[in-house]
């Protein structure tokens, strides 16, 4: 959510940052709305004012009326007729401004939610996913994506399906007969690989870098959602379950990343300034509809309804320079992480058009997949500034101000699975069809070194 106060002072800021991102929202209706609701809010305390100051006029009247001579005494009752009926009127005039002031509040906050964070200036502006510019590689030694799978390992390469479905790792087919399109089940070595993953980025994050460990819902409230910015405009990508229909009070929400659970946590809650930054990390389950993506990697692990991710999510103060140092530092755990698992990867700026309406910047890893030719999203690195905590009003007090100031928030991902499953198998498969166990993981497969063969 945008500083409205910054937004009055600045709209062609606003006006500009949503045409980049391709966000089609009014910004001239919300300050019409805006204005018109400060007038109207403006008007009720005006009333309130006279009100007290009728009873303070109806008071001393009343003082005086003791004390009045019968020549004055009837003027006096006049002046005192008159003030009483006037709160009458207020009392009329003050229902019909609540009532506006609750259709313009309603009406400006939709307006306002849509509202983009605008992208930074050093963003590059573009319309889609195809304007993104890569910053760098980063390669192993013994895999170099420049050359062919052959060059690099002597023989032709198989598929993660292809490997997968020999050496009993997933199974497609029963996933779909019990969860329909992009289900799976993980089997055997499959699953203990998947697990493994997990394990060894949580650790990754809590023991290499002090990360807080916390267990997250996945299931949450509208307002969460909301406050976290994946609706009003996600909502066509998560699943519903609607409690109301059922007697409930309240629907509820499949999440699509921990950051949703991390965030909400201090929702509404004003941190103590010495304890910034928070960092928090989380696996946990996650679900996304994938609306929109029909016909698009249906085969195989990488779009899929239902994954584990471990999630990292740092709250800290409201400065540019501690965002940007942070993005920084949480985009070099992952490519640690990347480098520890020997899996080569790019990072990639992401251009306004696709950095989604809550990121004033993003950073995409992506992992070379041999089955593709071609590097897969693999982690995401996001930037937000207030804009998240202003929705949850997640504040601090700062300790020269005295005032309460809004957190700043940034989030990334540590390891997604089963999708980094494709390139773990893809480019540790051998000749004979089994797979090499990435040396990083073996303590968490029971010391295997090999899956197969």
């Amino acid at each position: 959510m945008i500083d409205l106060k910054d937004l009055r002072t600045n709209p062609d800021k606003y006006r500009r940052g949503a045409a980049n991102k391709q966000v089609n929202v009014g910004i001239d209706a919300l300050l019409s709305l805006d204005a018109d609701l400060r007038q109207a809010m403006t008007r009720q305390q005006e009333l309130t004012a006279e009100k007290n100051q009728i009873g303070k006029q109806i008071g001393q009247i009343a003082g005086k009326l003791k004390k009045a001579g019968d020549n004055e005494r009837a003027d006096l009752q006049q002046q005192m007729k008159q003030l009483q009926q006037r709160p009458a009127a207020i009392k009329e005039e003050e229902a019909k401004l609540a009532e506006q002031v609750h259709q313009l509040e309603q009406q400006r906050d939709a307006l306002w939610l849509q509202v983009p964070q605008p992208a930074d200036e050093d963003v590059p502006v573009g319309t889609s996913a195809d304007d993104n510019v890569e910053l760098r590689t980063w390669k192993s030694d013994w895999f170099d994506p420049a050359k062919s799978f052959a060059d690099n390992k002597g023989f032709e390469p198989k598929s993660h399906t292809e490997l997968g479905e020999a050496l009993g790792l997933f199974d497609f087919e029963r996933g779909v007969k019990m969860a329909g399109s992009r289900s799976y089940v993980l089997t055997g070595d499959g699953m203990r690989l998947h697990n493994a993953v997990l394990q060894f980025a949580f650790n990754f994050m809590v023991q290499d870098h002090g990360f807080t460990p916390m267990s997250v819902p996945v299931l949450v409230r509208d307002q969460v959602m909301v406050g976290t910015g994946f609706f009003p405009g996600g909502k066509d990508q998560a699943y519903e379950v609607k409690e109301t229909e059922r007697g409930g009070g309240y629907d509820l929400y499949l999440t699509g990343t921990g950051e949703v659970g991390l965030m909400g946590y201090h929702a509404d809650e004003i941190l103590d300034a010495d304890s910034l930054p928070r960092c928090y990390t989380t696996v946990s389950t996650c679900f996304r509809r994938e609306a929109g993506a029909a016909g698009k990697d249906t085969a195989g692990l990488y779009r899929i309804h239902q994954f584990d991710k471990v999630e990292q999510v740092v709250i800290c103060q409201a400065d540019e320079q501690t965002s940007r140092d942070w993005h920084k530092k949480m985009i070099g755990y992952v490519e640690a992480l990347l480098q520890a698992l020997e899996l080569p990867y790019r990072l990639l700026q992401c251009c306004t058009g696709d950095l989604g309406p809550k990121n004033a910047d993003m950073i995409d890893l992506e992992t070379w997949m041999p089955s593709r030719e071609s590097y897969g999203e693999t982690h995401s690195a996001s930037r937000l500034y207030d804009y998240q905590c202003r929705r949850l009003n997640m504040r601090y007090k700062d300790p020269e101000s005295g005032k309460n100031v809004f957190c700043h928030s940034l989030n990334n991902t540590v390891a997604a699975s089963p999708r980094i499953l494709i390139p773990i198998l893809e480019l540790y498969q051998n000749e004979d069809g089994s797979i090499t166990v990435p040396t990083a993981l073996r303590p968490y497969m029971g010391g295997a070194e090999r899956i197969g063969g």
